[in-house]
């Protein structure tokens, strides 16, 4: 059976939950695709309404509605992505939902293909037939259905199709379990796991090794770590998601950052009110403002670049310090010191509205 789009299913309304006049429960009615709440009375609101999206058939219903409106708002896409290559791989940034990437990456020499987050199944499905190759692998980072609410519908276009993702972290149709510094191969591109807890307990980003084909490696870091920014505490402790992001940026300098989201103008607004004089951030503000004039990709950046100007992988320097107005205790160790000046950072963002 061929993926079809939702025209023809019994509407939710039957259920109250969306859909034609029902409407989702007050515990889910109202939050964005990703829980962004602004404001403190949404952020009490929070944890209720994220174990809804994230426990429950709620979660899944509310997904497939926001599914559908993205399909209707931007029928091509919310952004112009360009594909990248190396010689012998090519990766082809799909934007889908309102702002998600899903990526597929292909070994052009054997036409085998693995997707990475297939939000929504339909677009992904169109990357693939337009490529020409074959889906050997889904790489899930993480359960959140704007990043796992494909996997089944394309393992029913793709039977033989394996899906890699954390045992932890309830991904759903994982047929592949894999751990940190595990290696997985599809084709002849081969991909590292890296255990990176934060977001959620089991999110996991994948690494492709590109150095065979000319090219550096590959961060597909799911909602770990965005151009400036990084994803929200949800089921995790600031010194686990710092401890995440050192691994990420222990990959190396040069590592290609391919995120989950398109949030730079958000992120990059938000750390110019922490850092006014910062050069690298105030070019790389310019940059993105123009791309997204022109509903252009910012996607990808380089982890050097990010340590630069993304306020999380700033937790060591002195003049974000200073803008926090957080001091170094006595004893303190320094990692307690920079996970404590995180835990600031992301209360500030999670209460920043870019105007």
């Amino acid at each position: 059976m061929g993926l079809t789009s939702d025209r023809g299913r019994a509407p939710c309304s039957r259920l109250g939950i969306g859909g034609g006049t029902g409407t989702f429960p007050e515990g889910i009615r109202g939050c964005e695709e990703k829980m962004c709440f602004k404001s403190p009375l949404g952020a009490l609101c929070a944890p209720h309404r994220y174990s809804l999206y994230a426990r429950t058939r709620l979660g899944f219903l509310f997904y497939k509605r926001q599914v559908k409106k993205a399909r209707e708002r931007f029928p091509h896409g919310h952004s112009v992505s360009q594909p990248m290559g190396f010689h012998g791989v090519k990766i082809v940034p799909i934007p889908v939902l309102s702002n998600n990437y899903s990526y597929l990456v292909i070994d052009t020499d054997s036409g085998r293909a693995a997707v990475v987050d297939p939000s929504d199944p339909l677009a992904v499905q169109a990357a693939i037939e337009e490529e020409g190759v074959v889906l050997e692998a889904i790489l899930c980072t993480h359960k959140h259905w704007d990043h796992s609410g494909g996997n089944a519908a394309l393992l029913q276009q793709h039977s033989s199709c394996k899906v890699y993702g954390s045992a932890v972290d309830a991904i759903p149709e994982l047929t592949h379990p894999v751990g940190d510094r595990e290696k997985l191969s599809v084709g002849c591109l081969t991909f590292e796991a890296l255990a990176t807890p934060g977001h959620t307990v089991g999110h996991m980003a994948f690494v492709l090794d590109a150095g065979p084909f000319g090219g550096p490696p590959c961060l597909f870091s799911g909602d770990l770590l965005f151009l400036a920014g990084c994803g929200r505490l949800f089921e995790g402790s600031p010194e686990t998601m710092l401890a995440s992001l050192d691994a990420a940026v222990g990959l190396g300098e040069d590592t290609l950052l391919w995120p989950g989201h398109e949030y730079a103008l958000e992120c990059l607004s938000f750390a110019r009110l922490l850092e006014l004089d910062n050069p690298a951030l105030e070019q790389k503000l310019l940059w993105a403002t123009q791309q997204r004039q022109e509903k252009r990709s910012t996607c990808p950046s380089t982890l050097g670049e990010e340590r630069t100007y993304n306020p999380f992988l700033r937790t060591h320097r002195r003049e974000l310090h200073e803008a926090l107005g957080l001091q170094r205790g006595s004893g303190e160790h320094h990692d307690a010191f920079r996970a404590r000046v995180l835990r600031e950072v992301r209360r500030r963002k999670d209460l920043y509205k870019a105007t």
